[in-house]
């Protein structure tokens, strides 16, 4: 997932974000060969697929951040954008200062959108950074247009700049209990769970293979490869797949969802 140059940040934490940027990627061809399930889900009031959608038919998304700055959205919609993600905050200090010209001209492009936070759980706690996402554009309206509020949950990416391992230093417990903390309150503030974005093997490390969340929070799974692969513990299926890190026709990176562009709206939806 893409982070900003953060003005609260020395260049030396700059040098390392693009540096995390920079690892290696493998970009998709095709998707797994599994037949797609015909039968769904109803997670919380969200219908999802329980299997994997084929790349022909499943709908195409991205997601973008300050690096991509202003962006060409007649383009991307042109280039098959149905959906994007847009970085709004990070920590309890930083917004994206191309927030309102991504947010808000992808929807004009009629591109369904939706607002991510990047955490940086040793910071500060779930509850505070989750109120900073909400107040600068993390909401959430039962319009149609506007996807469920999503959490970045990664490996640090500063860890040459903060001494943090790639769990900024929290055990299992105190990961869980962050997150909790996040989800409650953006549930709170917008009556909506967020969208946990994650890897496999983080998740696993970081959280302890906790089971806790998959019940009622949707993946956005991140992995480069040809097939999204395990999945972390908890979860049966995936909600979006994240498969390339920003090689694509898209700006940002690119995303699949995992059903029909019907699917796609009900997410939307209560």
């Amino acid at each position: 997932m893409a982070r900003d140059h953060k003005p609260s940040l020395r260049r030396a934490r700059n040098r390392a974000t693009r540096r995390a940027r920079n690892r290696a990627s493998h970009r998709v061809r095709t998707l797994s060969a599994a037949a797609a399930a015909t039968a769904a889900l109803t997670l919380g009031t969200t219908v999802l697929l329980t299997g994997p959608a084929r790349a022909a038919s499943a709908p195409r998304g991205h997601d973008v951040s300050g690096h991509q700055k202003n962006v060409d959205w007649r383009k991307a919609r042109k280039k098959g954008a149905t959906f994007v993600y847009v970085k709004a905050t990070e920590s309890h200090t930083y917004r994206n200062p191309y927030f309102s010209q991504q947010y808000n001209g992808s929807r004009a492009a009629d591109i369904k959108r939706g607002a991510y936070h990047f955490a940086l759980p040793h910071q500060s706690s779930g509850r505070v950074q989750a109120a900073h996402f909400v107040r600068n554009g993390g909401g959430w309206r039962n319009d149609g247009k506007t996807l469920p509020p999503a959490v970045d949950l990664e490996n640090n990416p500063y860890k040459k700049i903060n001494k943090k391992n790639k769990c900024y230093g929290l055990t299992p417990a105190q990961m869980r209990r962050w997150i909790a903390s996040f989800s409650d309150e953006v549930r709170r503030r917008t009556g909506r769970r967020p969208v946990i974005y994650t890897t496999t093997l983080w998740w696993n490390d970081c959280t302890g293979r906790s089971t806790a969340f998959g019940r009622n929070h949707a993946l956005w799974l991140a992995r480069y490869s040809t097939s999204p692969g395990p999945l972390p513990a908890g979860w049966s299926y995936w909600t979006i797949w994240q498969f390339d890190n920003g090689r694509g026709s898209l700006p940002g990176d690119q995303n699949l969802f995992n059903g029909s562009h019907g699917r796609l709206s009900a997410f939307t939806r209560r």
